[in-house]
């Protein structure tokens, strides 16, 4: 039976838009970019490298009777350009999902206005790294909106964004990492199920559904481990790597987004060379 999850996800997006006002508030207006150079000078400033090139990181907030959208940005993400490019370019393609939704329609209102509800958050923020989350949902119809989840993880000394395919290169690794967060993620579903009331066989078949899942999407590749974020100690090294999963992905909508934490004794001996220490040792 289909939950009507039309409240929740209409207080969501309500919360993520109050926090947008609020961002844009409290956050101070950037100064206006010249357009040349000053007159008298000898000669004009070198042309920053477009890798290079700040970017500026625009709240959004839109109301009409076809679209709601709100989108929010951490304030300091454009401290680092590369990945307030990548941030940037999520929430490009996340809004274009919804337009061409609201394309297809044609000259149509929807029954209710399609929404948008996206927001970004750093995470965890040291010199070796930088995390920051994006979570939301896309609602183009139906019972209930489609989730947006995502992680990025920056490394600032070398400009560049380490994703799952980098940090485990080999199917060893990927195939050591699968089994861990699998088991993980069955013990926490029997835990669930024995808690509910009812009959041992339909227990069982509930069981069988939710490994079957779990398998699926915990399959020995990197793209089923493409959204991660590390936990560090005090000193800002790497003590786990948190595993996020959306829903649909390794059990139904109504278990919302889940997580699996694999410590770094597992991860270590997999980690690619360029990586480990950027993790605790020993």
């Amino acid at each position: 039976m289909k939950r009507n999850t039309r409240p929740l996800r209409m207080t969501a997006l309500a919360g993520t838009l109050a926090l947008v006002l609020l961002a844009g508030c409290q956050r101070e207006t950037a100064a206006p970019a010249t357009d040349g150079a000053v007159a008298g000078d000898a000669a004009p400033a070198p042309a920053v490298a477009a890798a290079d090139a700040p970017v500026e990181l625009r709240d959004i907030i839109e109301t009409n009777e076809r679209e709601v959208v709100g989108i929010s940005y951490p304030a300091d993400a454009s401290r680092y350009p590369g990945l307030a490019r990548a941030l940037q370019a999520y929430a490009v393609d996340a809004r274009g999902e919804l337009q061409q939704a609201l394309d297809g329609l044609g000259n149509d209102k929807p029954t209710m206005p399609y929404e948008l509800s996206l927001s970004f958050e750093t995470v965890l923020e040291t010199p070796q790294l930088v995390v920051v989350s994006a979570d939301g949902s896309r609602y183009t119809g139906g019972a209930h909106g489609e989730p947006l989840v995502a992680r990025f993880v920056w490394l600032p000394e070398t400009q560049q964004m380490l994703t799952a395919d980098k940090l485990v290169a080999d199917s060893a690794g990927w195939k050591a990492i699968s089994t861990y967060v699998a088991d993980q993620l069955r013990e926490r579903a029997a835990t669930r199920l024995s808690s509910e009331d009812m009959e041992p066989a339909q227990m069982q078949e509930q069981l069988r559904s939710a490994s079957r899942m779990i398998a699926d999407g915990t399959g020995p590749r990197a793209d089923n481990f493409s959204q991660f974020q590390p936990l560090t100690d005090a000193q800002g090294r790497i003590t786990a790597v948190r595993f996020v999963f959306p829903p649909y992905q390794v059990g139904p909508y109504s278990d919302g987004t889940q997580t699996a934490d694999v410590p770094a004794a597992v991860l270590l001996p997999h980690v690619a060379k360029d990586y480990t220490g950027l993790f605790v040792q020993g």
